[in-house]
C-alpha cells in the first residue's frame, strides 16, 4: 500500500553520517518541523547499478540542500559495509566522498515498513522461518514534507536506476505548491505557468498549451 499523505514510518538505527562516522541512534524524526527529506533506499552495497545512484545524489547534494532538503540513503546492509563501501576509492567500485547518511536496516523492518522489501518472510512445511524472494530494498524513494507526511514516493525494481534531476523536479513541485498554492501540471519545471486548482484553471492553463 501506499504511504503517500501518511506519516512515514519512525525508526531509529545504526547510520553512517559523514562518510566515516557510525552514530547509534539515527532517525528521520530529527528532520521533522525542519527539514524536507528524500529517503531512498537500494539493494545492496559493492553492487553495480547502486552506486552510480548514490554518486548521483552526492553530485546534486548543493542543489538538495538549497531547497532544505536532507538526502538520507538506506539498505538491508550492515553499518560496517556501509562504513567499508564508503571508504573505497570510486576506482575500486566504492562511493568514496559521499557526505549523506546512509542507514543500516540489517533487520529489514525498515524496507518492510516502507514497503519497499524485495521478498517476505515465510515458513516452510516444517515450521521453519524462509524468506521467499530477494532479502534487499526495492529502489523506493519518499519524499517527506517538514510535517513528517509522504508526499511523493517511487518504488523501481532492482535493475531500474532513478533519476536525481526527477527528484529535485518533486522537490521544486511541492514548494511551489506550499508557497504559492498552485498545482503543477505534467512536466512541469521552475519558472513554468502552474494552474490553479479550479475547473477555470484548468481550462485557462490548458487553452494556453
Amino acid at each position: 500500500m501506499s504511504l503517500v499523505g501518511k506519516k512515514a514510518p519512525s525508526f531509529s538505527s545504526k547510520a553512517v553520517v559523514n562518510g566515516y562516522e557510525i552514530v547509534e541512534n539515527f532517525s528521520l524524526d530529527q528532520y521533522v518541523g525542519n527539514k524536507y527529506v528524500i529517503f531512498f533506499f537500494y539493494p545492496m552495497d559493492f553492487t553495480f547499478v547502486c552506486p552510480t545512484e548514490i554518486l548521483a545524489f552526492q553530485e546534486k547534494l548543493t542543489e538538495f540542500e538549497k531547497r532544505g532538503v536532507a538526502v538520507v540513503g538506506c539498505s538491508t546492509d550492515s553499518e560496517f559495509s556501509h562504513w567499508a563501501w564508503l571508504n573505497t576509492e570510486k576506482k575500486n567500485g566504492g562511493i568514496k566522498g559521499v557526505k549523506f547518511p546512509i542507514v543500516a536496516d540489517l533487520s529489514k523492518n525498515i524496507a518492510m515498513n516502507y514497503g519497499v522489501l524485495a521478498g517476505e518472510y515465510d515458513y516452510d512445511d516444517q515450521g521453519n522461518s524462509i524468506f521467499n524472494g530477494e532479502p534487499v530494498a526495492f529502489r523506493g524513494l519518499f519524499l517527506i514534507d517538514k510535517n513528517g507526511k509522504v508526499r511523493h514516493e517511487l518504488i523501481n525494481d532492482l535493475p531500474l536506476g532513478r533519476s536525481v534531476d526527477e527528484a529535485i523536479r518533486m522537490v521544486d513541485a511541492l514548494q511551489h505548491f506550499e508557497e504559492v498554492g498552485e498545482v503543477c501540471p505534467a512536466n512541469w519545471k521552475p519558472g513554468e505557468e502552474a494552474m490553479n486548482a479550479s475547473a477555470e484553471g484548468v481550462a485557462t492553463y490548458l487553452s494556453k498549451h
